[in-house]
């Protein structure tokens, strides 16, 4: 298994979280959000493997905003078969996982849903964009999506996160959004929200 991570085993009928910080973060920053969310749930967090100027991140970009399309699909396909692996090593069902990801760590769970029809079970992503602007999704229908985005983001514009909404959609997804003022920023408004969108969807 190739990447740092920290694994805690759920109770049964639990979701395992799959868990992916944003730049510059490790595989701690999140857990305590999804202990907010579901304190009985599995978690997967995972460390990016890739270094931009000593922060960690899951995929190259080319500058703020413009992703290495083609690493950023290489290490799609590298993270999905961690995901894999993983499930067999720590014995949890692939079939029953959430992704949770802030900003990078978001965008490259958005990049598996254009890759993988079973990648998740559904999925919260705060503060994404879209990974790839012309390619069509290969996600299954009715995939519920939690997005928390700002209407001031000065990372990831509103109008980008608004296209990777319709992307979603177009596949039949079911997306719920929070949409905030506080710029990049979590807000407990955005974990509120969260929590609640996973306890209407999976409780």
């Amino acid at each position: 298994m190739n990447y740092e991570h920290i694994y805690k085993p759920g109770e049964p009928g639990h979701p395992t979280f799959l868990v992916l910080h944003g730049t510059g973060g490790t595989e701690k920053d999140l857990v305590p959000l999804v202990n907010y969310i579901d304190s009985k749930a599995g978690i997967l967090s995972v460390r990016g493997d890739v270094l931009e100027n000593g922060m960690n991140r899951f995929f190259r970009r080319l500058a703020e905003g413009i992703f290495d399309k083609e690493d950023l699909e290489k290490r799609t396909h590298t993270l999905y078969d961690f995901l894999q692996s993983a499930s067999e090593n720590y014995k949890f069902d692939k079939t029953n996982v959430i992704a949770l990801g802030y900003s990078n760590g978001a965008n490259i769970a958005a990049s598996m849903l254009y890759f993988y029809e079973d990648a998740f079970k559904g999925a919260i992503l705060h503060h994404p964009m879209t990974p790839f602007e012309e390619r069509e999704m290969k996600t299954s229908d009715a995939l519920p999506v939690f997005i928390g985005a700002g209407n001031n983001d000065p990372i990831c514009p509103p109008e980008n996160t608004r296209l990777l909404i319709s992307q979603l959609e177009n596949v039949g997804s079911n997306v719920t959004t929070e949409w905030g003022n506080a710029g990049h920023s979590l807000t407990q408004n955005e974990l509120d929200a969260a929590k609640n969108w996973y306890n209407k969807q999976f409780s």
